[in-house]
């Protein structure tokens, strides 16, 4: 899960240049093609099959999975898109963003969700095209945050069959929004249980972890952070694409992600007070070890004391040639030190 990304680009290339990077995965299209009464619901072998979508009535839902510069070329001579916009689609790491071109709008989003397999927080890039019968998603792999949507066109849930093109984007933003609740309420739990496991013993793993999880943080805020202000110009725009009617549910998604938001600086709060609980107990559990090493000292200074005058030996010292000199300074360096334990007990330092 990297902070930092490294955009991969030639130096001295033409803008607007379309090169991705080669994948193993074979880029999929898909097609949905609705309107209030009728559906449809395909694989496409090529992107010239949606191309008739551009002068239909119906509103047609291209999702491109893959990052193939030839499909994306097709795309730019058919659809008239920006090459710089098509650069941008290629080109991942982009920061969350809305450009408005002549005929339609351009968005960049980032779909956050955990991978499965090493337990990690993913961040994909998602681009949408949104024309005035059609939007155009282009994704980076398989599997997406976009099933209930799916299912509301299926279904003919609500009115999204009935609205055109501008509500089917804002459903893939509200659909991307909401899944950032489910990755906040599992990062939620996360500190949960970790402020769980510190409080009942801290150790170095604490640590690794609390530093991971800062990690995982600043990761979120870096990625979800922009998009107040891309829903903000979303809401506002003045734009032939956008029927003002769409303007309350826009405003909606707004909400959510300031919502979003204040619970990543929440979050943020909470894992640095986590980290320095953290240093508070390390700091008390030496300050105890402190604590025993010095009564030990203390009780050993006397003692040695005692044990350093009587251990010269000289000539003429008196206790040194009566009887029961050794059983008296045994007897005085027990008193002393029972004194002195008495003395820490009252004084609370034991």
């Amino acid at each position: 899960m990297p902070l930092l990304y490294k955009k991969k680009i030639r130096v001295g290339a033409v803008p607007g240049s379309i090169e991705s990077d080669k994948s193993d995965q074979p880029t999929r299209i898909e097609l949905i093609d609705y309107d209030a009464g009728d559906i449809t619901e395909k694989p496409l072998s090529s992107i010239e099959e949606s191309f008739s979508c551009r002068d239909t009535g119906s509103v047609s839902w291209i999702n491109i999975i893959g990052n193939d510069a030839d499909v994306i070329r097709k795309i730019d001579e058919h659809f008239g898109i920006h090459p710089l916009v098509l650069e941008d689609v290629v080109n991942l790491g982009q920061r969350p963003k809305i450009e408005e071109y002549e005929g339609y709008l351009f968005l960049v989003l980032k779909m956050i969700y955990f991978d499965k397999a090493s337990d990690d927080i993913v961040a994909e890039q998602i681009g949408l095209v949104i024309g005035e019968n059609y939007v155009i998603s282009f994704q980076e792999r398989e599997g997406d945050v976009f099933e209930t949507v799916r299912e509301r066109i299926r279904e003919s849930r609500g009115r999204i069959r009935k609205m055109k093109a501008d509500y089917l984007a804002y459903a893939l933003l509200d659909a991307i929004v909401d899944h950032y609740f489910v990755v906040l309420e599992r990062m939620g739990e996360r500190i949960d249980a970790l402020e769980s496991e510190l409080l009942d013993k801290a150790d170095n793993n604490i640590s690794l972890k609390i530093y991971r999880l800062k990690t995982q943080v600043i990761f979120l805020r870096k990625q979800i952070w922009p998009l107040r202000e891309v829903l903000a110009n979303f809401h506002r725009m003045e734009s032939a694409l956008i029927d003002p009617a769409i303007g309350v549910f826009l405003r909606d998604v707004y909400d959510h992600s300031i919502q979003v938001n204040d619970t990543l600086e929440a979050f943020r709060d909470a894992v640095s007070g986590l980290h320095d609980i953290y240093l508070s107990t390390i700091s008390n559990r030496m300050n105890e070890v402190m604590k025993v090493l010095t009564i030990f000292s203390a009780l050993f200074i006397p003692l040695t004391f005692i044990a350093g005058i009587y251990g010269m030996n000289f000539e003429y010292m008196p206790e040194l040639k009566w009887r029961y000199s050794y059983f008296v300074a045994v007897g005085v360096m027990v008193s002393v030190g029972l004194g002195m334990i008495i003395f820490f007990k009252r004084k609370g330092w034991m």
